[in-house]
């Protein structure tokens, strides 16, 4: 029987590694990918040297190597796409449109049209039987990100790392003695490297004074621009009229046309399900992997690694939260029903 062949996508990281090696010791027919992506002139890129790493995993686990160059679709469904939403003053997820367009979108259909069965990643999710559920190690647990998968996709894709813990993953990387076994992890947005996010976004928004009000509507200090901020941010702002008696000041609201910021130092406000801001949210975009129950009550994150809130969905694109939350325009909501991913969808 011919082996199925599988393209993992080999970031140059230890959990995509892994997922190469456990993918060959299963029998399957193992093909690794570097996929390069955009970055701006202006950033250093470490890019080359985890192409190097993911080169040497394939040469240890004597596998094919190649490379994707996706940078224009980076670009324009990643980069440009976030670059465009914060214009409008929205909080966009670039890693939900990484995932989207880049991962699950070009990488995952040249795959298949160059005789792939199946593409993998290193993601902490499950898909069991096309259908996407948490990781099993909660800390890591990636499904967030991964709402747009439908279960067409679900179909071609393989997540071997998703019902294991980190520190199985760090031991069988050892097990495997793959070249990525002690390497550390990466953190944030991909193409961004140590440059602040804010940083980044001024070599394409022009920053622009304005002012910055309290619950009183009293003016208490500036900012620079108040598309660069976004609901729950305690900095991006300078507090002018201080009082003994100030506490830290968080983002509760802003005016994009007038340019104004809101803030508040009642940390109740901000603290998710606690009363503050919208109690319905619209979705667009919306993704149903799920069977939708009106009526039932489901567990519902508005940010990466928040909490689990309690909703209800009505007429299958609004989200009624049993307590307000803040929410900006522009985030994911994904909504779970126990462990599966029920639907996921841009605010409003």
């Amino acid at each position: 029987m011919k082996k199925k062949i599988v393209f993992v996508g080999l970031s140059g990281g230890v959990d995509s590694s892994v997922s190469a090696a456990i993918l060959k010791d299963k029998g399957y027919d193992v093909v690794g990918v570097f996929i390069r992506t955009w970055h701006p002139d202006f950033i250093k890129c470490n890019e080359e040297e985890e192409r190097m790493d993911a080169m040497r995993v394939a040469a240890h686990l004597d596998i094919p190597f190649l490379t994707f160059d996706l940078e224009k679709e980076y670009k324009q469904g990643v980069a440009d796409y976030m670059i465009s939403e914060y214009k409008k003053g929205r909080t966009p997820n670039p890693d939900v449109m990484c995932n989207k367009e880049v991962k699950f979108g070009a990488f995952l259909n040249k795959a298949l049209e160059m005789g792939a069965d199946f593409v993998a990643t290193g993601h902490y999710a499950q898909n069991i039987k096309n259908k996407l559920a948490k990781g099993k190690d909660e800390s890591k647990d990636q499904s967030y990100f991964l709402w747009t998968l439908t279960p067409s996709q679900l179909e071609k894709i393989i997540f071997p790392v998703g019902h294991l813990p980190k520190s199985q993953v760090r031991k069988l990387a050892e097990k495997y003695k793959l070249p990525t076994a002690s390497k550390k992890d990466s953190q944030g947005i991909c193409f961004l490297g140590d440059i602040d996010l804010k940083d980044f976004l001024k070599h394409y928004i022009k920053s622009k004074p304005g002012k910055v009000l309290n619950e009183k509507e009293e003016e208490i200090g500036t900012h620079d621009g108040a598309v660069f901020s976004t609901l729950g941010e305690r900095h991006g702002f300078t507090i002018t009229k201080k009082t003994p008696d100030d506490k830290r000041y968080y983002v509760v609201g802003k005016d994009i046309e007038k340019n104004i910021l809101y803030v508040s130092s009642d940390p109740l406000l901000m603290k998710e399900g606690a009363g503050g801001g919208e109690k319905e949210i619209s979705l667009s975009n919306l993704n149903i992997i799920g069977e939708v129950k009106e009526g039932k009550t489901y567990k519902a994150q508005i940010r990466y690694h928040g909490e689990f809130l309690e909703c209800m969905i009505v007429d299958n694109n609004k989200i009624v939260f049993k307590k307000p939350s803040m929410v900006a325009g522009g985030q994911s909501i994904v909504v779970y029903d126990g462990e599966f991913v029920l639907l996921g969808g841009v605010v409003v």
